[in-house]
């Protein structure tokens, strides 16, 4: 037989500071399943295009049936000693990355290192340098990636002493960056003001302990 069962429901901002953490807890068990990284990516992807970085990509499925081009970008995090970011792709120099990089993100010193870095060794090597930028292993982090720098010298000139080497570690260096972002833009997705905020916006409601109801 059945029966009716009264229950007092109650919004986030209702609720006890004890039962608000179980609530929070509830909504970021789901809150990052989506693409939450996208902006992150489409901005990794600008600047990779300002560096000289031709990203690799492969086509993937969409649901309604075709297929669209997905950039080779990967990550892992953000709790592990092995979580990192890489990516896959071509390096060539790019005229006009210095100024253009520092129009595109002026007050992050790190990118204009890394495109200092890069338009030093070039210069050095008359702008001839370039790099395949491969991942290995099963992990996603800047060691994952292999890295062969060559010199498109029309005199077979030798790279100087320090090209390959730098240029590894400005792209190694243009990984950490972007893992970087991703960890900043995850604790900002998953943090007590964005979650408490999308709790209200959806109107969901909680029993007193902070459950969720329904």
């Amino acid at each position: 037989m059945s029966e009716i069962i009264e229950t007092t429901v109650y919004r986030l901002d209702e609720l006890s500071d004890a039962a608000k953490v179980k609530a929070r807890d509830w909504y970021r068990e789901g809150a990052v399943d989506h693409d939450w990284y996208e902006f992150v990516y489409e901005d990794f992807q600008r600047i990779c295009a300002i560096l000289g970085v031709a990203l690799k990509t492969i086509p993937v499925r969409l649901y309604g049936g075709g297929t669209r081009q997905k950039s080779c970008i990967w990550f892992s995090g953000f709790w592990s000693q092995g979580d990192g970011a890489c990516f896959e792709g071509q390096y060539r120099y790019a005229a006009g990355a210095v100024r253009k990089i520092r129009d595109h993100a002026p007050k992050d010193t790190e990118l204009h290192r890394i495109a200092a870095a890069l338009q030093a060794v070039q210069r050095r090597n008359f702008f001839q340098l370039h790099a395949g930028i491969v991942h290995r292993d099963r992990y996603y982090h800047e060691y994952c990636m292999a890295i062969a720098v060559e010199r498109d010298s029309p005199s077979y000139q030798e790279m100087t002493a320090d090209a390959e080497e730098t240029v590894i570690e400005a792209l190694r260096d243009l990984a950490r960056w972007l893992y970087r972002q991703l960890e900043r833009e995850y604790d900002y997705q998953t943090s007590d003001a964005v979650v408490d905020e999308a709790i209200l916006a959806n109107g969901y409601t909680f029993t007193a302990n902070g459950r969720r109801f329904g």
